[in-house]
């Protein structure tokens, strides 16, 4: 269940060692959140496990990006990403994401996999421009065309970089 949090502008900043891991089942309830995830989220396990992993998204984060994200993961493709996370507390974090699906022996997706380790700040640095960039977008646009709105920015830039956004993530 999404909780009603307020952002407080306080950071929390990875340390250069720490993972944070969790998964999913093919609908995004969390099924598994390793300690550190549970550190930074600043939720208890129990209160993690059968949510929706959306309990830790950051309104800053651009629609635009969660639908790449997962147009990727159920291609059955892993996919990288910047993301901002919001704290129990919210305050946020920022991470390098990696998502992938898990696949059964018939190559049906059981759930997704997700490791996350702290990004660059310089990466951090641009890619918060161009979120806010589509998030602007998003606003402009209303609801019912946010997604396509901001997903037009992004591509716009992928286009002229020559990149695919992967590419792009790894590349900053």
């Amino acid at each position: 269940m999404k909780r009603e949090i307020t952002p407080t502008g306080v950071e929390k900043v990875m340390r250069d060692d720490d993972f944070i891991v969790s998964k999913t089942d093919p609908t995004g309830r969390i099924t598994y959140g390793n300690r550190i995830f549970i550190e930074f989220s600043g939720y208890a396990e129990a209160e993690l496990i059968g949510s929706q992993h959306n309990i830790i998204r950051h309104p800053d984060m651009p629609r635009g990006v969660f639908k790449l994200l997962w147009d990727s993961i159920q291609a059955k493709r892993e996919c990288n990403a910047y993301v901002k996370n919001m704290a129990k507390d919210g305050s946020f974090y920022w991470v390098l994401a990696n998502v992938t699906p898990d696949l059964d022996a018939n190559g049906n997706i059981t759930g997704y996999l997700s490791v996350r380790r702290k990004p660059k700040p310089s990466a951090v640095a641009t890619v918060a421009d161009l979120y806010r960039a589509m998030l602007a977008a998003e606003q402009t646009a209303g609801p019912r065309d946010a997604i396509q709105a901001s997903t037009q920015i992004l591509n716009a830039l992928l286009s002229e970089k020559g990149m695919t956004y992967d590419q792009l993530v790894l590349a900053i």
